[in-house]
């Protein structure tokens, strides 16, 4: 089976901007598979069709296609003139090598000048199918084969399995975002539901080594890894933040402290944002999870942030959320032990329902834009994942 035809549903509801999704998904699959294994991708009749060498391995190209959002879902096909005849003779070849006691025929026709329509096909394809062999029957409801039939650009395209993808819009249709990688369970969620948007996503992790083992920093790459699968490219910044809460330890009321760390790190991933012309901040914050997620410490945190922050989770259930991360891989990882940065120097009693007034009167201990600019000066050149 040396073609791939791949569907997308949502990009197909895009109007005059549709022909700019499908160029994007292109440009995806064409940076997601080892380029040896292809020889073409192009946008046809509302499809993409993917011709392959021969000898691909059929595993890699299936993995490869189910981590690009945009992909409603994809066959492995046999090409074919689109003849009752030749469809026919070519289905027969391919369920000749299963086992099987009840099958249909799903046709579905991109023209329709065709000779014979959907049904027609579906009809006598079956008959064919049929009288071919023995001891099966037609289940339109629960098949244990479904014969798939795309009549598309004067050719006949058959599988017997579609796969399912990942939906979403094509990563890069909606610009850049800087997500606040943490390394638990939640962010690198949060991360995932921003790609499935067409957003494009900067990671920035905040850790507090030396004064700390590495434990967070490797975590942090390994979930990177995982994450990099979903876009063609993916960049970490590490932003060193023991100095940071050092002062807002000596200088900050306790009861506000974790306030202040939160303030801080939005403050800085701004400036990242800035300088990687990103227009927004993805966090992975949900309701009443922690003490900083009221809606009151929530509207304090972000108080003077002057772009959007975008929070896939914040209804979420915790058990929805590890669910998710259970099905992109990074749950096993979030779960390994690690000091976050912070959870050092936590009040015993965290403010929940913090004033604004009061934090901007504690602010005035600090000077802000010293910290911040010091921090990201720290910064190391970010590493990339591709």
């Amino acid at each position: 089976m040396n073609f791939v035809i791949c569907h997308y549903s949502e990009i197909a509801l895009k109007g005059g901007n549709r022909s700019f999704f499908e160029r994007k998904l292109v440009e995806n699959i064409k940076k997601s598979i080892n380029s040896e294994f292809v020889l073409d991708i192009k946008k046809i009749s509302g499809r993409i069709l993917i011709v392959l060498n021969d000898g691909v391995i059929k595993s890699e190209i299936e993995e490869s296609l189910k981590r690009v959002f945009g992909i409603s879902n994809f066959l492995f096909c046999i090409k074919t003139k689109p003849t009752i005849e030749d469809i026919s003779r070519e289905l027969t070849l391919i369920l000749e090598k299963e086992k099987f006691k009840t099958f249909r025929i799903t046709a579905k026709r991109s023209e329709k000048n065709t000779p014979n329509t959907s049904q027609q096909i579906n009809e006598q394809v079956g008959a064919n199918i049929f009288n071919h062999f023995k001891d099966i029957s037609v289940n339109l409801e629960n098949p244990d084969i479904n014969c798939f039939v795309e009549i598309v650009s004067g050719s006949a395209y058959i599988s017997i399995k579609k796969i399912q993808g990942l939906n979403g819009l094509p990563v890069g249709t909606g610009g850049k975002v800087v997500l606040m990688l943490s390394g638990g369970i939640d962010s690198p969620v949060a991360g995932f539901m921003a790609m499935s948007r067409g957003l494009n996503v900067i990671l920035v992790h905040f850790h507090t080594y030396p004064e700390t083992s590495q434990n967070s920093i490797e975590k942090v790459k390994e979930i990177s890894k995982i994450l990099s699968k979903y876009q063609p490219r993916t960049k970490l910044y590490l932003v060193p933040f023991a100095k940071i809460q050092k002062q807002i330890f000596l200088s900050i009321n306790p009861k506000l402290r974790v306030i202040f760390y939160r303030r801080l790190m939005f403050k800085i991933a701004q400036e990242i944002a800035k300088k990687e012309k990103a227009l927004g901040i993805v966090t992975g914050e949900s309701i009443g999870q922690v003490a900083s997620q009221t809606l009151e410490n929530i509207n304090a945190i972000q108080n003077g942030i002057a772009m959007p922050i975008i929070r896939p989770l914040i209804c979420y259930h915790k058990d929805d959320i590890i669910e998710k991360a259970r099905q992109i891989k990074t749950f096993d990882i979030s779960i390994l032990p690690h000091d976050d940065c912070c959870s050092r120097f936590l009040p015993k009693h965290p403010e929940i329902r913090a004033k604004i007034e009061d934090v901007l009167a504690e602010e005035k201990k600090l000077n802000i834009d010293l910290m911040i600019k010091e921090a990201l000066n720290e910064i190391e050149k970010p590493f990339s994942f591709i």
